[in-house]
Protein backbone atom coordinates (compact mmCIF):
# COMPACT_ATOMS: atom_id res chain seq x y z
CA UNK A 1 0.00 0.00 0.00
CA UNK A 2 1.18 3.52 -0.78
CA UNK A 3 -0.09 6.57 1.12
CA UNK A 4 0.06 9.91 -0.69
CA UNK A 5 -0.50 13.19 1.14
CA UNK A 6 -1.36 16.06 -1.21
CA UNK A 7 0.95 19.07 -0.99
CA UNK A 8 -0.19 22.65 -1.62
CA UNK A 9 1.68 22.53 -4.94
CA UNK A 10 -0.40 19.54 -6.12
CA UNK A 11 -3.81 20.73 -4.85
CA UNK A 12 -6.74 21.85 -7.02
CA UNK A 13 -6.73 19.06 -9.59
CA UNK A 14 -8.98 16.05 -10.12
CA UNK A 15 -8.09 12.86 -8.33
CA UNK A 16 -8.05 10.75 -11.51
CA UNK A 17 -5.84 13.27 -13.35
CA UNK A 18 -3.45 13.38 -10.40
CA UNK A 19 -3.11 9.59 -10.33
CA UNK A 20 -2.34 9.55 -14.06
CA UNK A 21 0.50 12.02 -13.47
CA UNK A 22 1.73 10.22 -10.36
CA UNK A 23 1.74 6.81 -12.07
CA UNK A 24 2.77 7.95 -15.54
CA UNK A 25 3.25 4.45 -16.95
CA UNK A 26 -0.10 3.19 -15.69
CA UNK A 27 -2.84 2.80 -18.35
CA UNK A 28 -5.91 5.00 -17.85
CA UNK A 29 -8.13 1.95 -17.83
CA UNK A 30 -6.14 0.48 -14.94
CA UNK A 31 -6.50 3.72 -12.93
CA UNK A 32 -10.28 3.80 -13.40
CA UNK A 33 -10.61 0.11 -12.60
CA UNK A 34 -8.58 0.62 -9.41
CA UNK A 35 -10.96 3.43 -8.39
CA UNK A 36 -14.02 1.26 -9.09
CA UNK A 37 -12.66 -1.78 -7.25
CA UNK A 38 -11.63 0.13 -4.09
CA UNK A 39 -7.89 -0.16 -4.73
CA UNK A 40 -7.84 3.62 -4.28
CA UNK A 41 -9.16 5.27 -1.12
CA UNK A 42 -9.60 9.03 -0.86
CA UNK A 43 -9.70 10.37 2.71
CA UNK A 44 -10.66 6.83 3.82
CA UNK A 45 -13.62 6.63 1.40
CA UNK A 46 -14.25 5.13 -2.00
CA UNK A 47 -13.86 7.97 -4.53
CA UNK A 48 -15.59 8.70 -7.82
CA UNK A 49 -12.41 9.99 -9.44
CA UNK A 50 -13.63 13.54 -10.10
CA UNK A 51 -12.94 14.88 -6.59
CA UNK A 52 -10.88 18.09 -6.50
CA UNK A 53 -7.84 17.54 -4.31
CA UNK A 54 -7.06 19.84 -1.40
CA UNK A 55 -3.88 20.29 0.59
CA UNK A 56 -3.35 17.46 3.12
CA UNK A 57 -5.88 15.13 1.48
CA UNK A 58 -4.84 11.49 1.90
CA UNK A 59 -4.87 8.96 -0.94
CA UNK A 60 -4.22 5.31 -0.20
CA UNK A 61 -3.31 3.16 -3.21
CA UNK A 62 -3.43 -0.62 -2.91
CA UNK A 63 -1.15 -1.83 -5.72
CA UNK A 64 1.43 -4.60 -5.47
CA UNK A 65 5.08 -3.63 -5.13
CA UNK A 66 5.66 -4.92 -8.65
CA UNK A 67 2.91 -2.63 -9.96
CA UNK A 68 4.32 0.39 -8.11
CA UNK A 69 7.71 -0.28 -9.67
CA UNK A 70 6.18 -0.74 -13.11
CA UNK A 71 3.94 2.35 -13.08
CA UNK A 72 6.14 4.97 -11.42
CA UNK A 73 8.58 7.18 -13.30
CA UNK A 74 11.35 8.83 -11.35
CA UNK A 75 11.66 12.49 -12.29
CA UNK A 76 15.23 13.33 -13.17
CA UNK A 77 16.01 17.02 -13.26
CA UNK A 78 19.43 17.82 -14.62
CA UNK A 79 21.26 20.84 -13.34
CA UNK A 80 21.78 23.19 -16.28
CA UNK A 81 23.27 26.63 -16.72
CA UNK A 82 20.74 29.41 -16.12
CA UNK A 83 20.64 31.94 -18.96
CA UNK A 84 17.38 33.67 -18.05
CA UNK A 85 17.18 36.62 -15.65
CA UNK A 86 14.66 36.42 -12.77
CA UNK A 87 12.35 39.46 -12.83
CA UNK A 88 10.05 38.71 -9.88
CA UNK A 89 9.42 35.73 -7.64
CA UNK A 90 7.14 34.87 -4.72
CA UNK A 91 5.51 31.69 -3.37
CA UNK A 92 3.07 31.54 -6.33
CA UNK A 93 4.84 32.85 -9.39
CA UNK A 94 8.18 33.22 -11.12
CA UNK A 95 8.57 35.88 -13.83
CA UNK A 96 11.68 35.59 -16.00
CA UNK A 97 13.36 37.37 -18.88
CA UNK A 98 14.04 34.78 -21.60
CA UNK A 99 17.07 35.53 -23.78
CA UNK A 100 17.09 35.34 -27.57
CA UNK A 101 18.02 31.94 -28.98
CA UNK A 102 16.43 29.88 -26.19
CA UNK A 103 13.36 27.74 -26.83
CA UNK A 104 10.53 28.09 -24.32
CA UNK A 105 9.87 24.33 -24.54
CA UNK A 106 12.43 21.98 -26.08
CA UNK A 107 11.60 20.48 -29.47
CA UNK A 108 13.68 17.30 -29.02
CA UNK A 109 14.29 14.96 -26.08
CA UNK A 110 17.92 16.02 -25.88
CA UNK A 111 17.28 19.73 -26.48
CA UNK A 112 17.70 22.57 -24.02
CA UNK A 113 14.92 24.98 -23.12
CA UNK A 114 13.69 27.63 -20.72
CA UNK A 115 11.48 24.97 -19.11
CA UNK A 116 14.60 22.93 -18.25
CA UNK A 117 16.32 25.99 -16.81
CA UNK A 118 13.27 26.86 -14.71
CA UNK A 119 13.13 23.38 -13.14
CA UNK A 120 16.85 23.50 -12.38
CA UNK A 121 16.47 26.98 -10.85
CA UNK A 122 13.46 26.04 -8.70
CA UNK A 123 15.16 22.85 -7.55
CA UNK A 124 18.24 24.84 -6.57
CA UNK A 125 16.31 27.41 -4.51
CA UNK A 126 14.15 24.64 -2.97
CA UNK A 127 10.88 25.95 -4.43
CA UNK A 128 10.25 22.58 -6.08
CA UNK A 129 10.96 19.01 -4.99
CA UNK A 130 10.09 16.37 -7.60
CA UNK A 131 10.01 13.64 -4.95
CA UNK A 132 7.35 15.48 -2.96
CA UNK A 133 5.37 16.88 -5.89
CA UNK A 134 5.00 13.95 -8.27
CA UNK A 135 1.59 15.16 -9.46
CA UNK A 136 2.74 18.61 -10.62
CA UNK A 137 5.67 19.99 -12.60
CA UNK A 138 6.18 23.77 -12.97
CA UNK A 139 6.28 24.96 -16.58
CA UNK A 140 6.00 28.20 -18.58
CA UNK A 141 2.42 29.49 -18.95
CA UNK A 142 3.12 31.55 -22.08
CA UNK A 143 5.40 30.83 -25.00
CA UNK A 144 7.79 33.03 -26.96
CA UNK A 145 9.47 32.20 -30.27
CA UNK A 146 13.08 31.02 -29.94
CA UNK A 147 14.46 34.38 -31.08
CA UNK A 148 11.97 36.59 -29.28
CA UNK A 149 13.36 37.79 -25.96
CA UNK A 150 11.32 38.86 -22.96
CA UNK A 151 8.89 38.04 -20.21
CA UNK A 152 7.66 34.50 -19.51
CA UNK A 153 5.38 33.56 -16.59
CA UNK A 154 5.71 30.36 -14.54
CA UNK A 155 3.26 29.13 -11.90
CA UNK A 156 5.00 27.52 -8.93
CA UNK A 157 1.99 25.45 -7.90
CA UNK A 158 -0.98 23.98 -9.73
CA UNK A 159 -3.62 26.55 -8.78
CA UNK A 160 -1.26 29.39 -9.73
CA UNK A 161 -0.51 27.74 -13.07
CA UNK A 162 -4.21 27.22 -13.78
CA UNK A 163 -5.04 30.80 -12.76
CA UNK A 164 -2.22 32.32 -14.84
CA UNK A 165 -3.27 30.34 -17.91
CA UNK A 166 -6.88 31.47 -17.50
CA UNK A 167 -5.84 35.10 -16.94
CA UNK A 168 -3.75 35.07 -20.12
CA UNK A 169 -6.62 33.48 -22.04
CA UNK A 170 -9.21 36.01 -20.81
CA UNK A 171 -6.93 39.06 -21.28
CA UNK A 172 -6.62 39.79 -17.57
CA UNK A 173 -2.89 40.12 -18.13
CA UNK A 174 -1.89 42.60 -20.85
CA UNK A 175 1.24 41.82 -22.87
CA UNK A 176 3.36 44.47 -24.60
CA UNK A 177 6.22 44.08 -27.06
CA UNK A 178 8.89 46.43 -28.37
CA UNK A 179 9.92 46.29 -32.02
CA UNK A 180 11.42 48.26 -34.90
CA UNK A 181 9.50 48.14 -38.15
CA UNK A 182 10.10 49.29 -41.69
CA UNK A 183 8.35 52.52 -42.68
CA UNK A 184 7.01 55.55 -40.88
CA UNK A 185 4.11 55.20 -38.43
CA UNK A 186 2.94 58.41 -36.79
CA UNK A 187 -0.38 57.47 -35.14
CA UNK A 188 -1.70 54.49 -33.14
CA UNK A 189 -3.17 51.63 -35.18
CA UNK A 190 -5.64 48.92 -34.15
CA UNK A 191 -5.22 45.94 -36.45
CA UNK A 192 -7.91 43.30 -36.79
CA UNK A 193 -7.94 40.33 -39.12
CA UNK A 194 -8.02 36.56 -39.47
CA UNK A 195 -5.08 34.30 -38.67
CA UNK A 196 -4.58 31.10 -40.68
CA UNK A 197 -1.76 28.58 -40.37
CA UNK A 198 -0.12 27.45 -43.61
CA UNK A 199 -0.34 23.71 -44.20
CA UNK A 200 3.05 22.04 -43.96
CA UNK A 201 4.85 25.27 -43.06
CA UNK A 202 5.83 27.00 -39.85
CA UNK A 203 4.23 30.16 -41.20
CA UNK A 204 0.89 31.94 -41.01
CA UNK A 205 -1.08 34.42 -43.08
CA UNK A 206 -3.33 37.18 -41.82
CA UNK A 207 -6.16 38.37 -44.04
CA UNK A 208 -8.95 40.92 -43.76
CA UNK A 209 -11.64 38.38 -44.60
CA UNK A 210 -12.65 35.14 -42.92
CA UNK A 211 -11.78 31.79 -44.47
CA UNK A 212 -12.36 28.29 -43.14
CA UNK A 213 -10.19 27.51 -40.14
CA UNK A 214 -9.10 31.11 -39.58
CA UNK A 215 -9.13 32.68 -36.11
CA UNK A 216 -9.83 36.36 -35.37
CA UNK A 217 -6.84 38.34 -34.13
CA UNK A 218 -6.21 41.85 -32.84
CA UNK A 219 -2.91 43.71 -32.58
CA UNK A 220 -2.48 47.30 -31.34
CA UNK A 221 0.43 49.45 -32.49
CA UNK A 222 1.72 52.55 -30.70
CA UNK A 223 4.55 54.47 -32.45
CA UNK A 224 7.24 55.70 -30.05
CA UNK A 225 9.74 57.32 -32.43
CA UNK A 226 10.38 57.38 -36.16
CA UNK A 227 13.30 58.54 -38.26
CA UNK A 228 11.18 58.54 -41.41
CA UNK A 229 12.44 55.18 -42.63
CA UNK A 230 12.00 53.04 -39.52
CA UNK A 231 9.71 53.28 -36.49
CA UNK A 232 10.22 52.13 -32.93
CA UNK A 233 6.86 50.76 -31.79
CA UNK A 234 5.13 49.31 -28.77
CA UNK A 235 2.83 46.43 -29.69
CA UNK A 236 -0.01 45.24 -27.47
CA UNK A 237 -0.90 41.65 -28.22
CA UNK A 238 -4.65 41.43 -27.62
CA UNK A 239 -4.95 37.89 -28.97
CA UNK A 240 -2.02 35.51 -28.90
CA UNK A 241 -1.62 33.41 -32.02
CA UNK A 242 1.54 31.95 -33.56
CA UNK A 243 3.67 34.65 -35.26
CA UNK A 244 0.74 37.07 -34.90
CA UNK A 245 2.75 40.28 -34.45
CA UNK A 246 5.25 39.41 -37.17
CA UNK A 247 2.62 38.44 -39.74
CA UNK A 248 0.22 41.29 -38.88
CA UNK A 249 2.87 43.99 -39.26
CA UNK A 250 4.08 42.46 -42.51
CA UNK A 251 0.51 42.37 -43.83
CA UNK A 252 0.14 46.16 -43.48
CA UNK A 253 3.50 46.88 -45.11
CA UNK A 254 5.52 47.47 -41.92
CA UNK A 255 7.49 44.23 -41.46
CA UNK A 256 9.70 43.81 -38.42
CA UNK A 257 13.36 44.50 -39.06
CA UNK A 258 15.42 41.32 -39.21
CA UNK A 259 12.43 38.99 -39.58
CA UNK A 260 13.60 36.04 -41.74
CA UNK A 261 10.06 34.81 -42.50
CA UNK A 262 7.93 37.91 -42.91
CA UNK A 263 10.52 40.66 -43.32
CA UNK A 264 12.08 42.60 -46.20
CA UNK A 265 15.21 40.77 -47.49
CA UNK A 266 17.07 43.95 -48.54
CA UNK A 267 16.45 45.67 -45.23
CA UNK A 268 17.44 42.53 -43.36
CA UNK A 269 20.69 42.42 -45.32
CA UNK A 270 21.47 46.03 -44.35
CA UNK A 271 20.95 45.33 -40.64
CA UNK A 272 22.89 42.09 -40.79
CA UNK A 273 25.89 43.77 -42.40
CA UNK A 274 25.84 46.88 -40.19
CA UNK A 275 24.72 45.43 -36.85
CA UNK A 276 25.22 41.66 -37.28
CA UNK A 277 21.47 41.20 -36.73
CA UNK A 278 20.32 37.65 -37.50
CA UNK A 279 16.74 37.60 -36.21
CA UNK A 280 13.67 39.77 -35.81
CA UNK A 281 13.73 42.72 -33.43
CA UNK A 282 10.96 41.72 -31.06
CA UNK A 283 11.01 41.79 -27.27
CA UNK A 284 8.15 40.98 -24.87
CA UNK A 285 9.19 43.82 -22.60
CA UNK A 286 6.15 44.53 -20.38
CA UNK A 287 3.14 42.88 -18.73
CA UNK A 288 0.39 44.37 -16.59
CA UNK A 289 -1.88 42.47 -14.21
CA UNK A 290 -5.18 44.14 -15.10
CA UNK A 291 -7.87 42.11 -13.29
CA UNK A 292 -6.71 39.92 -10.45
CA UNK A 293 -8.60 37.70 -8.06
CA UNK A 294 -8.00 34.50 -6.14
CA UNK A 295 -4.33 33.68 -5.59
CA UNK A 296 -3.13 36.76 -7.50
CA UNK A 297 -5.28 39.49 -5.95
CA UNK A 298 -2.13 41.00 -4.44
CA UNK A 299 -0.72 41.65 -7.94
CA UNK A 300 -3.62 43.90 -9.03
CA UNK A 301 -2.30 46.69 -11.33
CA UNK A 302 1.32 45.56 -10.96
CA UNK A 303 3.48 46.20 -14.00
CA UNK A 304 6.69 44.30 -14.77
CA UNK A 305 9.19 45.35 -17.43
CA UNK A 306 12.51 44.09 -18.77
CA UNK A 307 15.18 45.96 -20.76
CA UNK A 308 15.53 45.30 -24.46
CA UNK A 309 18.55 43.21 -25.50
CA UNK A 310 21.72 45.27 -25.81
CA UNK A 311 21.87 44.73 -29.57
CA UNK A 312 18.45 46.39 -29.93
CA UNK A 313 19.64 49.44 -28.01
CA UNK A 314 22.70 49.69 -30.28
CA UNK A 315 20.44 49.65 -33.34
CA UNK A 316 18.16 52.33 -31.85
CA UNK A 317 21.17 54.56 -31.21
CA UNK A 318 22.62 53.90 -34.66
CA UNK A 319 19.33 54.65 -36.41
CA UNK A 320 18.40 57.68 -34.23
CA UNK A 321 15.42 55.94 -32.63
CA UNK A 322 16.22 56.84 -29.02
Amino acid sequence: MRQIIISDIEANQRLDKFLMKYFKKCPKSFIYRAIRTKKVKYNSKKPQGNEILQKNDVINVFFTEEQFSEFEVQKEIQKVDITFKPVYEDHNILIVNKPMGLLTQKDTKTGHSLADEVLSYLLENKSYDPEVSKGFTPAPCNRLDRNTAGIVLIGKNLISTQTLSEMLKTKQISKYYMSIVLGMITAPIILKGYHLKQEGKNEVVITNHYSEGAKPVETRILPLKTNGRYTLVEVQLVTGKTHQIRAHLSQIGHPIIGDPKYGDPLENKYFKEKYHLKYQILCAYKIKFELCSGPFAYLQNRVFTVPAPQSYSEICRGESLL
